[in-house]
């Protein structure tokens, strides 16, 4: 939210610095993020950490000045030269603004015009250059005619990017008064948290920095003027559904004019960040930022017209089936079921909360202005802005849950501005339907529940005092006190919850900064581990310490994405999707079914980044449930590895690069570390990956997943370069539920270990997980370790057959071995390897 400090003093006398605001803001929970200066010097010394920014306007360079006539240029048509009196001496400075063309040639002017002047050696903006370039006024000739100072725009200034006319401020500006003086200006840019709407306008934050000065809040009159015309009989509401449409407010201005609203509104406009367009919009966009309650306005006699010249009636609904609006964007739009609207007896005319209709909306020829205040449903507002991927100041607001009672605030503002700004005159009264009516929650205090959640004791009171500051109701009784919250509050709650919410308040107008640190009072609760937390911790810490960094991706997607995971041609391995009924992007529309595919497209964004990566993800995978109406979320481990084994280095002649082998590594190194020793890694097929590389890895007779070198066909889905892509997909919740909660842990033996080798010729089928099985089973306890170090194939040991040699590390606790302790082992390993798998050991030469 734009902030204009001019703004909010004309509610509460601030005589604080800028900067201590800023801070004041801050500690309020409206963070200021930094301050556009409008011709006001940056603040010396510490801003508290708030950034600063403008162009400072010199007192003695820019004024005031007086515009007596406007006369043509000599030798230019799109010139004018101005007689101008800047409160010293008279003068005559040439511009191009066009928007003096009207003036021209037109002698003394019976009103002068008031502009905003620059004197000669002034550094301003060029008005005519991109961006905010710095320029130093100097003395020049223009088609014969010299020039040294400027009449300014808008840009110039750096007010806005509006250049293309001078400002003509209001009559009453003196002329010869420093600019700085009369309208230099602080936007604050804050940053308003969901539960603040009531913050999100100029009187909103009025009343905060009010209460937390001790000062009173000067709320602008509402009252309205009496008048002759009524306006019963000549409009009617029907809401259909109170739910979606507590509250509705009409009101009328006739015999208006849309002509330009005065200069100092504009310009409040522009600082807040909207566009000014005529009296009557921007007395509706002024209220709404001054008071945070939207408005809109309808054309009347448009709304008569499509009545046949009788009363309109104005009805609140849902669509019916086919119907269409054109918004004020001049866009069609096929409306929802569920889209609240604003009708009459021939059709639709808004989108309710959200954006008017084009046919009834306010134009230069409007004379009858029919005004309409309402409260809408906070959560179908929501649903409506995210159906027709809309967001308006309207609707931010009015998806914040407002209080209906705001409503009949911003009504008579409302009618007030566009009156005076239009010049205007009300029909009396309103019409007002309000069904369903807002009860504001009564919070019961104690001096204890103060102590005990902030740690600082305040009396009963001092509580009511801070809270009535804020127009809390509050009633003391002993040393509890019950606030009523007031009727622009909708975010305090009942019960617990809303005490919660009071001891905000408290804390707030109290001021964080001044709440000491406390040891906690209450008691702890039991501490009780979290079992999934601890098993995401567990992988995540090994996997770090193996080099792999963890990716963190979205669990949207789309069906294309998780495509690419298998060949052209092929048919995925995939059931439906959970899909979204609002996504935010088409490419965000379902619920992941695959981890993989996330983790690929993380490494596909990545690999020209790093010459070798290895990235590990762990995260649900969503699965619908026919018998559930929420999907299964099984969690997944994903790891992706590709590029060199090493980082290149000098002594590095050839550089190698990560292969099947490297992965199998990393899996077997993390059921190491979480001490399952007893597992199976067996030659699989799967669509996704290279035939011959690929590997499933098995537990107790359960399947925890595959991995191996992605298919060459499905490698050319991604952006990968050439180096092999090795990737793998466990199923995490099974693979750690292996994982024992005790285990033995043996110490370093001091004695030497005995190191055999044992090569064995097995046919080419034979695996290698078969021949580890058979040693092991054999070795006793002695045996610590096997390793197979060497794999032969040649003419020598014949077609069809390998040899694989394999280290034997024996090692006793107690004492050394010699060969003659483990001889017996050795050969009954020999004698169940030939008898189970039909080797041949061959003897050592």
């Amino acid at each position: 939210m734009e902030l204009v400090y001019s703004w909010l003093k004309d509610y509460v006398d601030v005589d604080l610095p800028i900067v201590e605001l800023s801070h004041a803001l801050t500690m309020l929970g409206m963070e200021v993020e930094n301050v556009r200066l409008v011709g006001l010097p940056e603040p010396e010394g510490d801003t508290t950490g708030v950034t600063f920014h403008g162009l400072p306007w010199d007192k003695e360079k820019f004024v005031v000045a007086r515009v007596d006539e406007v006369m043509p240029h000599p030798n230019a048509d799109r010139l004018v030269l101005c007689r101008l009196f800047d409160g010293k001496e008279e003068l005559t400075v040439l511009t191009g603004a066009p928007n003096l063309y009207p003036y021209k040639g037109k002698g003394q002017l019976e009103q002068p015009l008031k502009v905003a002047y620059a004197r000669e050696g002034t550094q301003l903006y060029d008005g005519h250059k991109p961006g905010y370039e710095i320029t130093t006024l100097k003395r020049m000739k223009i088609r014969g005619v010299e020039s040294f100072s400027m009449i300014c725009s808008e840009k110039e200034l750096g007010i806005s990017d509006e250049h293309e006319g001078v400002i003509i401020l209001d009559d009453k500006a003196p002329e010869g008064t420093p600019l700085v003086d009369y309208m230099g200006d602080a936007v604050f840019e804050i940053a308003i948290l969901p539960n603040m709407v009531h913050c999100a306008n100029v009187i909103g934050v009025a009343r905060e920095v009010a209460a937390y000065i001790n000062k009173p809040l000067k709320f602008p009159d509402t009252s309205l003027p009496v008048s002759e015309s009524p306006i019963k009989g000549r409009v009617s509401v029907e809401i259909t559904n109170n739910d979606l449409n507590p509250r509705f407010m009409m009101g009328l201005v006739e015999n208006v004019s849309a002509k330009p609203s005065p200069y100092w509104v504009q310009y409040r406009l522009r600082l807040a960040g909207m566009r000014p367009i005529n009296a009557i919009v921007d007395a509706t966009n002024y209220v709404m930022l001054g008071a945070g309650q939207p408005l809109h306005a309808f054309d009347y006699d448009v709304l008569v017209k499509r009545a046949k010249g009788k009363a309109p009636s104005i009805i609140t609904r849902t669509p019916k089936k086919g119907e269409k609006l054109v918004t004020l964007d001049d866009v069609e739009r096929e409306l929802d079921d569920f889209n609240e609207l604003v009708c009459d007896s021939a059709g639709v005319l808004a989108l309710a909360g959200v954006m008017g209709g084009l046919e009834s909306e306010v134009t230069d020829k409007t004379t009858n202005v029919l005004l309409e205040s309402a409260n809408w449903n906070f959560i179908n507002i929501r649903k409506t802005l995210a159906s027709h991927r809309m967001n308006t100041e309207a609707s931010y607001r009015n998806s914040r849950n407002l209080h209906p009672e705001l409503a009949n605030t911003g009504i008579l503002l409302g009618l007030k501005k566009i009156a005076e700004w239009g010049d205007g005159t009300i029909a009396d009264g309103l019409i007002d339907e309000y069904h369903k009516k807002y009860i504001n929650p009564t919070i019961i205090i104690s001096e204890d529940d103060i102590e005990r959640m902030l740690g600082i004791s305040i009396d009963a009171e001092e509580t009511a005092s801070l809270l009535t500051r804020l127009e809390f109701i509050c009633e003391v009784k002993e040393d509890t006190v019950h606030a009523t919250a007031p009727d622009y509050r909708t975010d305090i709650a009942d019960g617990v919850v809303g005490k919660a919410d009071m001891i905000e308040e408290i804390a707030r107008m109290y001021g964080y900064d001044r709440i000491p640190a406390t040891r906690l009072r209450a008691e702890l609760p039991p501490q009780r581990g979290n079992p999934l937390e601890i098993r995401d911790r567990t992988v995540q810490d090994i996997l770090v310490n193996l080099g792999l960094q963890e990716t963190i991706s979205y669990r949207l997607t789309n069906p294309d994405t998780e495509a690419r995971l298998y060949p052209p041609g092929s048919t995925p391995e995939s059931g439906p999707y959970i899909e979204l009924q609002n996504p935010i992007a088409v490419e965000k529309r379902v619920l992941r079914r695959s981890l993989l595919a996330s983790i690929l497209e993380v490494m596909e964004h990545n690999i020209r980044l790093r010459e070798r990566l290895q990235f590990f993800e762990l995260g649900p995978v969503f699965l619908p449930n026919a018998s559930n109406l929420l999907p299964d979320e099984p969690f997944r481990l994903a790891i992706a590895i590709s590029g060199l084994r090493h980082q290149s280095a000098w002594d590095q002649d050839t550089p190698t690069q990560y292969d099947f082998y490297d992965l199998k590594g990393i899996i077997e190194a993390l059921l190491t570390a979480l001490h399952i020793n007893e597992y199976e890694i067996s030659a699989t097929k799967h669509a996704s990956f290279h035939p011959g590389k690929c590997g499933m890895l098995s537990i107790g007779g359960k399947e925890i997943g595959i991995f191996g070198e992605l298919h060459p066909k499905v490698k050319e889905n991604y952006e990968f370069l050439e180096a092999p892509v090795i990737a793998a997909d466990l199923d995490l919740e099974t693979l750690f539920a292996q994982s024992p909660e005790d285990f033995k842990s043996e110490p370093l033996t001091a004695y030497p270990p005995v190191i055999e080798d044992l090569a064995m010729i097995v046919t080419e089928e034979t695996l290698s997980a078969d021949i580890e099985k058979v040693i092991i089973a054999n070795g006793g306890f002695l045996l610590k370790q096997v390793d197979l170090f060497d794999i032969f194939r040649g003419k020598q040991i014949g077609e069809g057959m390998k040899s694989m040699a394999y280290r034997l590390t024996y090692q006793a606790p107690n004492r050394t071995l010699t060969d003659k302790n483990v001889e017996k082992l050795r050969l009954r390993i020999i004698k169940q390897i030939e008898k189970e798998l039909g080797a041949k050991v061959r003897k050592a030469e």
